[in-house]
């Protein structure tokens, strides 16, 4: 029989934050880095654009006129998915197939620079601290709402992931329930601390570091590496090194760290294939509901979908959607191509 071969075999890898499988099949695809790198042309935006809904003193879809910002901005997003107000439910309607439940919550939009054509690894360190600490404000500021326990903040960036508006923002959406994924991973990290008594994700990062193979970067403070679990081609995942559950747990120089380390690593999505590498991110981080939560630790997702080029993305089809994720890449490869890339953006050399 044959030994089993974790970088040539088919075989299952376990994501313990969230309790699932993810198939990965190597043999399928052992250079799938190889072809032709279709770059995409880039499309020459002006640094403020009249017609921008989120560009400095232009007017927004509701009529509102944005200030003549010159660091980061946050409004309440005007398209709103979550409403303020409270409202009354009768609980003893429910049913066991037809279960419904109103969900009360804020959503802002943050625009990240006044500058249009610029994005995240584009943008000078201090630019980037200035967003951590609009970041910091805002899970303070949505925390301390009486009926918000958890604050999502993230980033979708490029078309492809259904940004509409290329000026670089993000979005925080704060609401009273715990979102599903956030709700998976806090069970998987409370049982881990409660079996264990200590931190799932702390313990998970000193294996990584001893092991070296997915590690991207790292300095004093964090480090980027391709989780052991991951589904996207190029996922990574940002942790910090120090037991913080939340960024506003943040020393001065901890916010420094953190700016590099993301320059760093968009810079290098971009370097991939020579353009604006497309990502849904997010910060995860304990939930604002007035407990200790010494379970989480302060980490942030990165999940970008192209593949091959900067024209061919993976697609979650199929068994994917019908059966669980499955990737063939390994998540080794994977990182030892981010790795090997330069952290300088390749419009600055």
């Amino acid at each position: 029989m044959k030994k089993f071969d974790i970088y040539e075999d088919p075989h299952r890898r376990f994501n313990p934050l969230i309790n699932e499988w993810v198939l990965v099949s190597p043999h399928r695809a052992k250079r799938p880095w190889q072809g032709q790198n279709e770059t995409i042309a880039e499309d020459g935006r002006p640094e403020h654009d009249p017609s921008c809904y989120l560009c400095p003193g232009n007017m927004r879809a509701n009529g509102e006129v944005n200030p003549q910002y010159t660091s980061s901005f946050v409004f309440d997003n005007d398209f709103a998915a979550l409403k303020q107000e409270e409202i009354e439910f009768d609980e003893s309607n429910e049913t066991t197939f037809f279960k419904a439940k109103p969900e009360r919550g804020i959503s802002r939009v943050v625009c990240f620079s006044p500058k249009h054509k610029i994005t995240l690894p584009e943008m000078d360190l201090p630019t980037i601290e200035e967003i951590i600490r609009t970041w910091q404000r805002e899970y303070t500021d949505l925390g301390n709402v009486d009926y918000i326990n958890y604050v999502q903040i993230f980033e979708n960036k490029g078309s492809v992931m259904g940004c509409s508006n290329p000026h670089p923002h993000g979005q925080i959406w704060a609401q009273s329930s715990l979102p599903t994924q956030i709700e998976k991973t806090q069970n998987s990290l409370k049982t881990y601390y409660d079996k264990n008594g200590s931190n799932l994700l702390l313990d998970y990062l000193k294996k990584e570091l001893e092991a070296k193979e997915r590690i991207i970067i790292e300095n004093e403070h964090f480090v980027a590496l391709v989780p052991f679990w991951a589904v996207w081609p190029f996922e990574t995942l940002i942790v910090c090194k120090r037991h913080v559950t939340k960024i506003t747990d943040f020393n001065a120089e901890e916010v420094s760290a953190y700016a590099v380390i993301l320059k760093q690593l968009t810079a290098k999505y971009d370097n991939l294939f020579e353009t604006s590498f497309p990502y849904s991110s997010g910060i995860h981080q304990a939930p604002t509901d007035g407990e200790d939560h010494p379970e989480w630790l302060f980490h942030m997702h990165f999940y970008p979908p192209l593949l091959r080029s900067a024209s061919v993305k993976k697609f979650m089809v199929g068994y994917e959607m019908m059966g669980e994720s499955q990737r063939d890449i390994t998540a080794e490869k994977s990182a030892q191509m981010l790795r090997d890339l330069s952290v300088v953006h390749y419009k600055s050399k």
